[in-house]
């Protein structure tokens, strides 16, 4: 099969590489589309490997048809149209998936848009909704509104009646941040979030890490969470604990890819809760994937470019059919 591979230069190229054969529990899957997500950016620079006996081929959510069943598998049929949370290996012509891990495509969305949503979604109704309990009337700050956890989240906050604040880099991300229901939005290059909110914030989905963990300690109200995803600002800040302590505030850190396949907290509970309670609203049309570009397999490289820049807002999708 067809598949990205990184060279020792860190360079992106299509390689012809063995397909794989799904293990006990997982499926093949013939792949109409993957979603880019900055995971694999990271993955690309050495700074974020694929957990143990996963392929490192990268790529974290995929959508296409199932078209050969491992041992020990039951539910999914052969035919099947799904889009599937993966822990590596979407970037290619097929790739395998956890049984468990195999989301329907909901209803008025199609088979290569749905590519853009299991990562997304899976990320964001665990961290902002199961783990910081994120309720109507709440504000919800993202940092990050115009990325693909952005612009989900976003739309997530709205459809259970809370109030969304986001942090963006241009007026052209501020707009489309305000087209999906931002109430307020803050350009980071001249405004100050903590300033703007101090006090007022309860639950903050961070994907900046260690240089933003001072303010946004100062910007949680009373009983206010604190949901660390991300270190695009670094490993390490300074917290002023006396704050953490007055405000009753709590700081959690998460990640989806390195979780169990089962039992509590893991990979199959998240998407088991993704297709129970957000895939509803999705049907009802109060969320949809917001896509960016839709490009062939051999553009990887420019698509992770292009998730990285200015430009993009929502998700990057690499297709595969005729790429």
């Amino acid at each position: 099969m067809r598949a990205i591979v990184v060279d020792e230069r860190k360079n992106l190229a299509v390689e012809e590489v063995p397909t794989p054969t799904p293990a006990p529990g997982e499926v093949l899957i013939r792949v109409a589309a993957a979603g880019i997500n900055r995971g694999d950016v990271m993955q690309r620079q050495g700074l974020y490997p694929p957990p143990p006996g996963i392929s490192d081929i990268m790529g974290l959510e995929i959508s296409g048809t199932v078209v050969a069943l491992g041992p020990d598998v039951a539910g999914p049929a052969l035919g099947d149209e799904v889009c599937a949370l993966i822990a590596g290996g979407g970037y290619a012509e097929y790739a395998v998936a956890p049984a468990s891990q195999l989301l329907p495509v909901p209803a008025g969305v199609t088979l290569i848009d749905s590519a853009a949503l299991p990562e997304v979604a899976s990320t964001v109704w665990s961290t902002i909704v199961t783990d910081a309990g994120l309720q109507a009337g709440d504000l919800l700050l993202v940092h990050g509104g115009g990325s693909g956890i952005g612009t989900h989240a976003i739309q997530v906050a709205k459809a259970l009646g809370a109030r969304v604040a986001v942090t963006v880099g241009s007026e052209a991300k501020a707009q489309r941040c305000r087209d999906l229901g931002a109430d307020i939005v803050i350009n980071y290059r001249n405004q100050d979030f903590a300033a703007e909110l101090a006090g007022q914030v309860d639950v903050i989905l961070d994907i900046m890490g260690g240089s933003y963990l001072s303010r946004n300690i100062d910007a949680l109200a009373v009983g206010g969470r604190l949901v660390i995803i991300g270190m695009q600002g670094g490993f390490t800040g300074e917290a002023n604990v006396g704050a953490l302590i007055g405000k009753r505030a709590r700081i959690i850190g998460l990640n989806v890819r390195n979780r169990p396949l089962t039992g509590p907290g893991s990979k199959a509970e998240i998407v088991a809760a993704v297709v129970a309670d957000e895939w509803p609203l999705i049907e009802r049309g109060l969320i949809r994937p917001i896509i960016s570009a839709k490009l062939p397999l051999a553009d990887a490289d420019k698509g992770q470019a292009l998730l990285e820049s200015k430009d993009s807002v929502g998700k990057v999708l690499l297709l595969l059919d005729g790429s």
